[in-house]
């Protein structure tokens, strides 16, 4: 029984960290996208330098606002473009 016991615990284990490092990846393929934010949606300060707070977009679809982006496509495809903003 012990046996059995540790080796769903050990299947447990490798199923959560294996979860983590898949959602891990998929998170480091998002894009930063700069205009398709909505208002108080946006990801981090602004491209013009205007604040420095994530969802203080102050209207949709701002072009010095960013938000993330599943990939290069979804982005440029609801009308934004791919930015880099050091945070």
């Amino acid at each position: 029984m012990n046996k059995l016991l540790t080796t769903a615990a050990l299947a447990g284990i490798v199923a959560i960290a294996s979860t983590g490092a898949m959602a891990e990846e998929a998170a480091s393929k998002k894009v930063q996208c700069a205009g398709i934010a909505k208002a108080g949606q946006n990801s981090c300060k602004s491209l013009d330098g205007s604040h420095s707070c994530a969802g203080a977009a102050k209207k949709d679809n701002d072009p010095n606002e960013w938000t993330y982006a599943a990939s290069k496509e979804e982005c440029e495809k609801a009308g934004g473009k791919i930015v880099e903003v050091t945070m």
